[in-house]
């Protein structure tokens, strides 16, 4: 919307500024609330800041799903005769330049959590300090704030489960009442950008796949959880492993976004029975534990948590991590997961642990190589999540696997995919093989694979390596530093 600037104050009611972010949401979003409550015009606001962002501006996925959301979020807003103002640029000057437009005398928004984020919050609340502004931040992310929770000697916790049990004595907030229908809104809305001059759709035309695969937006999200909720939560904790099987909630990239809270999905899971809820609960606690370390730990998704591991002798070999990236190592699973996260920008959990464990073991590639890829390709790109995730495969980080647990991906295939379902969808060249060969088509005689239509070496590659050998490497390179390990 476009139009004169606001006077200040309006008639007799100053109004508020709400600034979006990662809360992309009506329901359960306390500052939106709170704007709501103090009866003051409300102007919702989003604003893109690059410089804002850090080191960790959204990848590709992440920004195409951003559109969708920002989309779906200005629609929600004028269905109850609001609207959403974008801009572009440092935040602390455009909010600034909005409230001298509006005559605004409160801005109100959602901590964000992130380094870069928090760091934003305090330069915006330093740089705001000469107006007459008051600021308001709220908790619309987490359960448990991180400085709430500390072990027994006042330290962050770097182990899992104390950390989660501990979490399990404290209470749980539950979600805000329900948000009105209607609210004020001021007389004149400010300029807002279009959509599009955010420019965040990627140019390159691979995000077909992502659009058939994802509905963004706060009610695709509360869709999603309900379905869950009601159904597959039930028998989450048996088939969540398996990723050929439709078990997990994919609400991850919902969550992200902030398009539905947290709070909401923990008190629709509390509703629902059976053991499945309880350990898609703990999921959630891994989502907590990551953002504690986050928190505590800034320094970690570039560096490990371990400062041992700063010696590992990772390799460089960029044909390697091509051939990884573009799922053509030669290992079906492997190959299926990565095709799944460039066609979705999503992948299976149990997936992204092999695959992960294949870049750093047995490839020998650093971590952070692997980090990069998924923050950029994944819908869900999370920096606590992707750091906490990718610490674990690399044995660096808290709660880690230990170094010398490496996965073999044709008995992870074989386990978690046995019939190769999974496989034959994400790898269609190899889906006349039968399940006896297809984690391992390398074995086949040459007349099943003749049948089969597989030519090794022409339409699916050879392993890139040989598993038992990269295998040793791995434990070689890990005794090379295991002397300064604990």
């Amino acid at each position: 919307m476009t139009g004169a600037p606001l006077p200040a104050g309006g008639p007799g009611r100053t109004a508020v500024l709400v600034w979006f972010r990662r809360d992309l949401r009506l329901e359960d979003n306390p500052a939106l609330l709170a704007a709501i409550e103090s009866g003051c015009p409300v102007i919702p606001v989003y604003i893109l800041d690059a410089d804002g962002e850090g080191a960790w501006p959204p990848g590709g996925a992440s920004r195409w799903w951003l559109h969708q959301s920002l989309a779906a979020l200005g629609a929600a807003l004028r269905r109850r005769g609001s609207a959403l103002v974008l801009r572009r640029g440092g935040s602390a000057a455009v909010l600034r330049a909005l409230a001298a437009e509006t005559g605004a005398r409160m801005i109100f928004w959602n901590r964000g959590l992130e380094p870069a984020a928090l760091s934003r919050d305090r330069a915006v609340q330093r740089e705001l300090a000469d107006l007459p502004i008051e600021i308001s931040r709220f908790n619309a992310s987490l359960l448990f704030e991180p400085d709430a929770v500390a072990n027994s000697s006042g330290s962050p916790f770097r182990v899992f489960t104390p950390f989660w049990r501990h979490c399990l004595t404290l209470p749980v907030t539950p979600p805000g009442p329900p948000t009105p229908g209607r609210w004020a809104g001021p007389q004149t809305w400010p300029r807002s950008l279009p959509l599009a001059e955010l420019k965040l759709e990627p140019r390159l035309g691979w995000t077909a796949g992502l659009a058939e695969s994802w509905e963004p937006g706060e009610a695709g999200a509360l869709v999603r959880l309900r379905t869950f909720a009601a159904g597959r939560a039930a028998g989450y904790a048996e088939g969540r492993d398996f990723p050929g099987e439709s078990a997990t909630s994919r609400l991850s990239p919902h969550l992200h976004f902030g398009e539905v809270g947290v709070r909401q999905v923990w008190e629709a899971l509390g509703a629902a029975r059976g053991r499945g809820p309880e350990v898609f609960r703990t999921e959630i606690g891994w989502r907590e534990f990551a953002l504690h370390l986050l928190h505590h730990f800034p320094h970690t998704p570039t560096a490990p948590l371990r400062p041992e591991f700063a010696a590992f002798p990772w390799r460089t070999d960029a044909v390697a991590l091509g051939a990884w990236q573009r799922g053509a190592t030669g290992y079906p699973i492997v190959d299926a997961g990565m095709r799944q996260l460039w066609r979705t920008g999503w992948m299976h959990n149990r997936v992204r642990m092999i695959v992960s464990s294949f870049l750093v073991k047995d490839l020998l590639l650093p971590w952070t190589a692997g980090a990069a890829w998924f923050w950029d390709t994944l819908v869900d790109a999370d920096l606590a999540a992707n750091t906490l995730g990718w610490q674990w495969s690399a044995g660096c980080g808290a709660d880690a696997a230990p170094y010398f647990r490496i996965f073999n991906p044709v008995l992870q295939g074989r386990r978690f995919d046995p019939d190769g379902d999974y496989v034959r969808r994400w790898v269609p060249e190899l889906s006349r093989l039968p399940a006896d060969c297809i984690h391992d088509p390398w074995t086949a005689s040459p007349e099943t694979l003749r049948r089969a239509g597989v030519a090794l070496g022409g339409n699916y590659p050879h392993p890139i390596v040989e598993h038992a050998a990269a295998r040793k490497a791995a434990l070689e390179a890990f005794a090379s530093i295991r002397r300064g390990l604990d």
